[in-house]
């Protein structure tokens, strides 16, 4: 294997950080129903703490049902695409209106691509793990790919869920909301999926630098040889032989 700068391998494992990140966005709520992007503290309460509800990838979550008196959670079914709006709407009596409903209903959509951003992060980690330069650029070109969805789908998830923020604490029931894990982790993985790139990149194109020069002939530093004869009599067979001296050319006129 190539000699690697340990640079590289920072680079190699932010893309690796970066792919968990994104997993851990992907399994929530109703995967995972304690991870939330969104998460909804309603103003009713168990006899252990307030209910509320969580907003992930593939759908959402209640829970602390009251009036359980223990952890009661409701996980509804995956899917893609489902509507924050109504299900607020329905729980907390949120009022929204056509334009924001629809918009926040169509935006749930897009968040297949988390799961994508995830997968491709990861392919761009086994990638780099090569180390040469091909699989160094390759893994750099496809963290670039994984990047570009992670910072859309980002955007995605903050005008979504910013609807439902907005509306339900705006809405004087009590009731708060806030992003929560899935959003933060979304975020870091983007950061660290652009530090990985350029590193791996920047690392890249170092070591081919440093290959080229090492590579080199040197012409211009090494000593040239001419090959000469010069012959004289064998004094045995009275024939003359001619042999090959190895002459030493001078280099800027000195020696």
């Amino acid at each position: 294997m190539a000699r690697t700068s340990p640079l590289h391998w920072v680079g190699v494992i932010f893309l690796l950080l970066a792919s968990i990140l994104l997993l851990v966005t992907t399994i929530s709520a109703p995967v995972i129903g304690d991870i939330a992007i969104l998460k909804v503290m309603l103003t009713n309460q168990t006899a252990l703490r307030n209910s509320s509800v969580t907003f992930g990838t593939f759908g959402h979550c209640v829970l602390d049902v009251a009036p359980a008196a223990t952890d009661q959670d409701y996980c509804y079914p995956k899917m893609v695409g489902y509507k924050p709006a109504a299900i607020m709407a329905a729980i907390d009596g949120t009022g929204f209106s056509e334009a924001a409903s629809d918009s926040a209903d169509g935006l749930t959509y897009a968040m297949i691509l988390h799961p994508i951003a995830c997968g491709i992060a990861f392919i761009a980690f086994l990638l780099s793990l090569g180390a040469g330069v091909v699989g160094s650029l390759l893994g750099a070109m496809v963290a670039a790919i994984a990047w570009i969805i992670t910072l859309v789908v980002m955007a995605i998830d903050f005008a979504l869920f910013g609807i439902i923020k907005n509306h339900v604490n705006s809405d004087g029931s009590g009731s708060n909301a806030y992003y929560s894990v899935g959003m933060w982790t979304c975020l870091a993985a983007m950061v660290l999926l652009f530090l990985g790139m350029f590193i791996v990149l920047f690392t890249c194109f170092s070591a081919r630098k440093e290959r080229k020069r090492n590579g080199g002939t040197y012409k211009n530093n090494r000593d040239t040889y001419v090959n000469g004869t010069d012959g004289y009599n064998d004094g045995y067979n009275g024939t003359t032989t001619t042999h090959t001296t190895r002459t030493r050319r001078k280099r800027f006129g000195l020696f």
